[in-house]
């Protein structure tokens, strides 16, 4: 709970900064991009380079991302049986189930929370390295944007040039080769990688004040004739926040023999919220904006109760 209070304050402090209009209009998106560009690619940069390989590829790897790909793909299964959405629609509604907040809000549950910021690191990879190309390849071929040329440039490029995937791959590439830099050279990174879970959490209590605002522009574009609804938002809803959390606990305790702190982080990260990333790429595509919105917005919501719940039950 001490952790939480942390947590929750300073959300706070990001949400009064939000209405009261104190950073200004552009205070959210210059925020946002510090965070994403430098500080926590810094973070896990010094993160991995201090930290043991095998922190990184362990059980968390498996769980995360299997769980992940388990849980996109059910929806995917039951959208298309029973809403009867296109190929475009089904892919950001696999996302929003599944593809988790690990940075504004991940982090800082790894830092406050868990106590173990290594716990997130292989996440971040995983989503990044595989998830997102995965997502980016399904989307260009059921669009047909831009010719099938581009398909696999972007699913290369993109993670390529994502700061957090180069500061990660940084970090594993030093501590691969065993080299231990002095501390004049490592102290920067620890100062940047400091300040991206205050600034996180001050962007995700942001984000939360402006609500719907933020997206007005991208819903004057029309809709495709498959629009997401309700039924969608709840169906995304109920995956992410009830079956990817359990699903994660069955294969953490039963598959892996996990328990105790080792159990809880399992669950915990599952149950973190949608990203915002997903509401990138459907604005990017022009299918399924609304969907990827309102579901960032609900799973945000309701990650409250259900971390606090989760802490309490297994913390």
């Amino acid at each position: 709970m001490s952790g939480f209070t942390v947590i929750f304050l300073v959300i706070g402090i990001g949400y009064v900064l939000g209405r009261s209009g104190t950073l200004g209009p552009t205070g959210t998106d210059v925020l946002s991009r510090l965070v994403f560009f430098v500080c926590t690619p810094a973070l896990l940069f010094h993160a991995l380079v201090t930290s043991d390989l095998r922190d990184v590829f362990s059980s968390t790897l498996v769980i995360a991302g299997g769980t992940a790909l388990v849980v996109g793909l059910l929806y995917v299964v039951v959208a298309r049986l029973w809403l009867h959405r296109a190929v475009p629609e089904l892919v950001i509604g696999a996302l929003s189930s599944s593809y988790v907040n690990s940075v504004n809000l991940g982090v800082p549950i790894a830092m406050y929370v868990l106590d173990d910021r290594s716990f997130i690191a292989p996440l971040l990879l995983f989503q990044i390295l595989i998830y997102s190309p995965m997502a980016l390849i399904a989307l260009d071929l059921s669009t047909l944007s831009g010719g099938r040329g581009n398909v696999w440039r972007d699913a290369i490029v993109t993670p390529l040039t994502n700061p957090i995937l180069v500061g990660g791959a940084a970090g594993l590439v030093v501590s691969g080769f065993g080299w231990h830099p002095p501390q004049a050279l490592m102290d920067p990174f620890r100062m940047l990688g400091e300040a991206s879970v205050p600034l996180a959490l001050v962007v995700f209590g942001l984000s939360l004040a402006a609500g719907r605002k933020s997206t007005a522009d991208d819903d004057r574009a029309p809709e495709s004739p498959t629009a997401s609804t309700s039924s969608d938002v709840a169906l995304v809803a109920v995956l992410k926040m009830l079956v990817m959390p359990a699903l994660a606990y069955a294969v953490a305790r039963w598959g892996f023999g996990l328990d105790g702190h080792h159990l809880f982080a399992q669950v915990v990260i599952a149950a973190l919220p949608t990203a915002q990333n997903v509401l990138v790429y459907a604005v990017r595509y022009q299918r399924g904006r609304s969907l990827a919105r309102d579901s960032a917005l609900v799973t945000t919501l309701a990650s409250i109760p259900v971390i606090t719940v989760i802490a309490v039950a297994l913390g």
